[in-house]
């Protein structure tokens, strides 16, 4: 492949063996202006000794950025309005962080006047389609360079030689032989040991939740309020989405909540494994479909129930930006409107359970009509009616049946 023409490129920058690879890969293959771009998305102290790798590894220009409270409340708070989860395990917390990190990493393009962007993604993963999805959304004409397309480096080993030829350090040992994504919402897990799918994860791999073995044997009850469907509150203290995500975040991880080993299916076609650690995300999504138990309609919730599948498959294959995502989630949004309650959950030993909901102004449980007592409102004799009209097709199909047989 012909090498593109490259001024001044835009780097999503983590730190990490592949990006500070691929900064050094850039200036030495393309002779380029290289600014490296780090989002802040909650991974902790991950951050810490980026700004000065990247200067070190050749970055003209650093830029890091705090972005969790966007994070959380602009990507993370629609999507669980939705209560998106793919292939019935996966809280989508990496592929949820990709389209903010490629819109920041596009305005940093036009503020630098670079003329091209950079990833690590590989070229067998779904992060390459997230990323440039989003880059062509915000400027068609935009130039991507994806060294994983290019280069010959074509396995670890090859990369860590690069790195020790340009005296890159290795964040990868023996100890540590898998390679990890976090943000606010999860960590994930990848590679390495983990691709043999008959290996149980070893425990010393967890970040974020105890074993739930090892997690206290009484349990916590917590209460999550709720308005228009987004999280405002937990036990009646009022937080910013960041701040309440983080305080599930280790309220669920004392309790062991959250671990996934899925062997999911990638967009590119290939099975993938991946572990999760999603203990706030878990808790949320708990919270938030018993709160929608007592104050959505049926038929609303029956519908909105009908598109996760779909919704959370944009958002794995990379179309947050994509006109069909943002028609439906106004559809979603909308059913949210009387989403407006108090969730009452436990948490025991890696699981969450709903024990309670109310909603002081929302609630459709009328307890008149639900009770089995005496009312005035519900005459039982009306049911005979109703069963018999719905009734009517199955039993025009059994009487056919019958004098088909004579």
């Amino acid at each position: 492949m012909a090498k593109k023409e490259v001024k001044k490129i835009v780097l999503a920058y983590s730190g990490g063996l592949d990006t500070s690879i691929i900064l050094k890969w850039l200036k030495n293959e393309y002779g380029c202006e290289v600014v490296t771009f780090s989002a802040d998305l909650g991974q902790g102290d991950e951050l810490e000794p980026v700004r000065e790798k990247a200067f070190k590894t050749g970055a003209d220009k650093v830029y890091i950025d705090d972005l969790r409270e966007e994070f959380v409340r602009d990507f993370v708070y629609p999507m669980f309005r939705a209560n998106a989860i793919y292939e019935g395990s996966y809280l989508l917390g990496t592929s949820i962080a990709r389209p903010l990190i490629a819109k920041r990493q596009m305005e940093i393009a036009k503020i630098e006047g670079c003329d091209a962007v950079s990833h690590g993604a590989t070229g067998k993963g779904n992060d390459q389609v997230r990323f440039e999805l989003a880059y062509y959304h915000f400027n068609p004409a935009i130039t991507v360079v994806a060294p994983w397309r290019e280069w010959k480096l074509n396995s670890r080993q090859a990369l860590i030689n690069y790195a020790k030829r340009n005296d890159i350090p290795i964040p990868i040992t023996k100890k540590r032989p898998w390679s990890s994504d976090r943000n606010l919402l999860h960590i994930s897990f990848e590679g390495g040991i983990l691709e043999d799918t008959w290996l149980e994860p070893p425990e010393n791999m967890f970040v974020l939740t105890k074993a739930p073995e090892k997690a206290p044997n009484k349990p916590q009850y917590v209460e999550i309020e709720f308005e228009k469907g987004n999280a405002v509150a937990v036990d009646g203290v009022r937080m910013t989405p960041a701040q309440l995500l983080a305080h599930l975040n280790t309220i669920g991880g004392e309790h062991g909540i959250g671990r996934v080993d899925l062997l999911e299916n990638r967009s590119v076609g290939m099975k993938s494994r991946g572990v999760y650690e999603t203990p706030g995300g878990t808790i949320l999504r708990e919270a938030h479909m018993a709160v929608e138990q007592i104050t959505m309609d049926r038929e609303v919730m029956h519908l909105r129930d009908s598109l996760i599948p779909r919704y959370a498959e944009m958002i794995y294959n990379g179309y947050w930006f994509s006109p069909e995502r943002e028609m439906m989630q106004c559809l979603i949004d909308d059913s949210q409107k009387t989403v407006n309650g108090v969730a009452r959950l436990k948490l025991y030993k890696g699981h969450v359970r709903t024990v309670g909901r109310k909603s002081e102004s929302d609630s459709l449980f009328n307890l008149d009509f639900a009770t089995f007592e005496k009312d005035q409102v519900y005459n039982q004799a009306d049911a005979e009616g109703f069963i018999k009209l719905n009734s009517l097709r199955l039993r025009i199909r059994s009487l056919m049946l019958a004098n088909k047989n004579k």
